[in-house]
């Protein structure tokens, strides 16, 4: 297992190798003019790119805020093609575990808009989402419910998860940049059965909304 292993980790790295090669060949032949051309195409996407992280965050994108009311959520939703919303409720801890995570993963991922709301506050929101079990996050695309993370399931069924876990779920809604592998848990000693208790754990949840979650609060 190891020695097949290890042969295909090799031609990987000869394949890498070889795309190198060549792109260094290809820039060896340009001339002048071509080379202040593919200059000037890469400062301009560049600058786009720039442009487009501003605009994020002068829409809310790269912090993790709180919306005060149902409005709101329906307003910031409009603004934003991904969006990540943690229902909550100061009295459960589990919410403030993801509190913390979602604090770090803000302003790393700027593609995307992080907040929460008081799911004690927001009764026509919890109700039309069937928002059950508290912390529940909602992932938004383009307005639309795409997904629900149900208490800790979906992230090992531990409090101690890492963020790497968090943002490793949420991808998996295709509503962030990831560039791991969204087949494996991150930090997964036993990657299949992981794989296999996650993937149940998220089945349920888009069918029922995990309902039957013991260890997080029912309200």
């Amino acid at each position: 297992m190891e020695q097949v292993l290890e042969q295909q980790l090799m031609a990987a790295a000869s394949m890498v190798e070889q795309q190198l090669d060549s792109e260094i060949d290809r820039l060896d032949k340009m001339d002048k003019d071509e080379l202040e051309l593919l200059r000037e195409k890469r400062i301009a996407a560049m600058k786009r790119a720039e442009d487009q992280k501003n605009t994020w965050r002068a829409n809310g994108h790269g912090k993790y805020f709180e919306v005060p009311g149902e409005k709101e959520f329906f307003d910031e939703c409009k603004k934003s093609k991904n969006v990540v919303c943690h229902f909550y409720r100061e009295a459960t801890m589990r919410c403030k575990i993801v509190d913390k995570h979602l604090e770090i993963l803000a302003p790393q991922h700027l593609e995307c808009k992080f907040m929460k709301i008081d799911a004690e506050k927001s009764k026509f929101l919890t109700d039309r989402l069937k928002v059950r079990v508290l912390p529940t996050l909602v992932l938004l695309r383009d307005n639309k419910t795409v997904d629900f993370i149900v208490g800790f399931d979906d992230l090992g069924g531990v409090d101690d998860f890492s963020t790497e876990m968090m943002e490793w779920r949420i991808a998996r809604a295709d509503i962030i940049n990831y560039s791991g592998d969204l087949l494996t848990p991150p930090g997964s000693e036993n990657a299949s059965k992981s794989k296999n208790v996650l993937f149940d754990s998220q089945k349920k949840n888009i069918r029922g909304r995990g309902d039957d979650t013991d260890s997080d609060d029912d309200w």
